[in-house]
């Protein structure tokens, strides 16, 4: 049935994509136009729409970034907070949205703020904390801002030059604005991705020579936590009766980590940053134990006992994570 859809949703696929092709084009001929600033910006995003692992990259950056003055900037999706706001001691998620919250509670030290002016956060930003870097997180299709650095994700499952524009497919963007990434990451390999498929891979995405295509993989934790103190081994899980309530765009790797480590559970899927109703937290409220995401935590947390998540995050493969590094310290 969705196939279907998609089908006969493909005249408006081809509408979408002339609009976006005309906005493309009126930035690069200038008559829309990008301003770039004296702070570093990394620019991290992707073609599609989710699913790419932006926010781990965004955390992996931060974790490269270890004892500079960076901050973050992201649009903030869904939150109930309009405008510029940064995160502060009291800032809850519904002010700055899952993924931001999520950012601010691991890296406190983190100037973290939202807005859907690009242009005027980072002002905001500079003049306020003067941060030595910042990080724009899900800002590739934002063109008034003309990054350092672009970061474009794609995933190994779904690269973008085999999608299509939306409704149809999930490009929110034009293929061919992958010109303007300084890297290119593939997101979610299989940990054991040969060297030749990884040429295979370059080779589809065509990188231009100021390009580098990188490779990473997702890697789960063993255990999963409550947030504090509290945690609990995979291995011990096979017992509980377990909910895995998720509210994310590409739940399976999630689900096949779980069930290779033979843990069972009856899976509560969501849309991306769903906001969790009392009527949707009566359905597994009452689960021995309810497993979540990091970001899908920040929104249930409080909400429901006995709720757990587990940490994930992007495991490059051997001499990528240099690659990565080497870029980033080339910034400051």
């Amino acid at each position: 049935m969705l196939k279907l859809l998609r089908i006969l949703a493909f005249p408006v696929s081809l509408v979408y994509g002339l609009v976006v092709c005309v906005r493309n084009l009126l930035f690069d001929m200038g008559i829309f136009s990008s301003k770039s600033y004296s702070t570093p910006t990394i620019c991290v995003g992707n073609l599609s729409v989710g699913g790419t692992g932006k926010t781990p990259m965004t955390e992996y950056l931060l974790r490269l970034l270890q004892g500079r003055k960076a901050a973050v900037l992201s649009r903030g999706y869904k939150r109930k907070s309009e405008g510029f706001y940064m995160a502060g001691t009291g800032a809850t998620v519904l002010e700055l949205g899952d993924e931001p919250y999520q950012i601010h509670q691991k890296f406190p030290e983190v100037a973290v703020a939202v807005d859907a002016d690009r242009r005027n956060g980072i002002e905001q930003l500079e003049s306020s904390v003067q941060p030595e870097i910042i990080v724009l997180d899900d800002a590739f299709q934002h063109r008034k801002v003309k990054p350092t650095f672009s970061i474009l994700l794609t995933t190994y499952q779904n690269l973008y030059v085999n999608d299509w524009y939306l409704p149809t497919g999930r490009l929110r963007d034009s293929k061919k604005e992958a010109k303007r990434a300084d890297l290119i990451i593939v997101t979610k390999c299989p940990e054991l991705l040969k060297e030749y498929e990884r040429k295979i891979i370059t080779a589809k995405l065509r990188p231009m020579e100021h390009q580098k295509v990188l490779f990473a993989s997702l890697k789960y934790q063993d255990f999963v936590s409550d947030g504090g103190e509290n945690k609990l081994p995979l291995a011990k899980l096979g017992e509980k009766n377990i909910a895995l309530v998720t509210g994310i765009a590409s739940p399976r790797p999630l689900e096949k980590y779980l069930e290779s480590q033979g843990v069972g559970f009856k899976h509560f899927e969501f849309g991306d940053h769903h906001h969790f109703s009392y009527n949707d937290i009566d359905q597994f409220k009452d689960f021995e134990l309810i497993l979540t995401t990091e970001k899908d935590f920040v929104r249930l947390d409080g909400r429901v006992e006995h709720l757990y998540y587990l940490e994930v995050a992007h495991s490059f493969f051997a001499g990528d994570d240099e690659v990565l590094k080497k870029s980033i310290e080339g910034l400051l």
